[in-house]
């Protein structure tokens, strides 16, 4: 099965918790002290909000997956139909282990297509040092961006402020 996900920032956690709770009618299936997240059944959403954005609103949109073939399935389409894409491999963000990739859609709005892995106490960890020279980032591509991959050597807990992870 695929989930539809959106991540937004907002300025007031509790506030928004709260918001979100009443019209969604239920709680976050996830609360940290910068993040919330609601796993919807009907409709399908994982949908998160986070006080790490530069800027309130939508931050990005993307595609959750329960497989490694649902995804490799996506990934192919988005190759066979040309699309520029971010591979950033297995990454540590927003709570979470997970495999993704990220196009970007021609207004600049980034999309993540992803599989979660497995869940994580910290909202991400920097990669091995052993590993630092293919460190894969986690942060979604802003438009000046397009698709342009961050530098070899940046991990999301070391990516600038006005960058925001899943």
């Amino acid at each position: 099965m695929k989930r539809f996900h959106v991540h937004m920032h907002v300025e007031d956690l509790d506030k928004n918790i709260a918001f979100y709770s009443a019209m969604f009618h239920q709680p976050p299936a996830r609360t940290e002290a910068d993040y919330a997240k609601w796993m919807l059944q009907d409709p399908p959403v994982n949908f998160a909000i986070s006080t790490r954005g530069s800027t309130t609103g939508v931050d990005h949109l993307g595609i959750q997956v329960e497989s490694d073939e649902e995804l490799a399935e996506l990934k192919a389409h988005a190759q066979d139909a040309d699309l520029a894409l971010q591979d950033d491999g297995e990454t540590t963000c927003c709570y979470a282990r997970s495999d993704k990739y990220w196009l970007t859609d021609p207004q600049g709005v980034a999309w993540e297509q992803f599989h979660t892995l497995d869940n994580i106490p910290v909202f991400s960890e920097p990669a091995p040092a052993s590993n630092q020279a293919v460190a894969p980032a986690c942060c979604a591509p802003r438009a000046t961006e397009k698709v342009a991959p961050l530098s070899s050597t940046t991990s999301c807990a070391q990516a600038p402020a006005a960058k925001a992870c899943c």
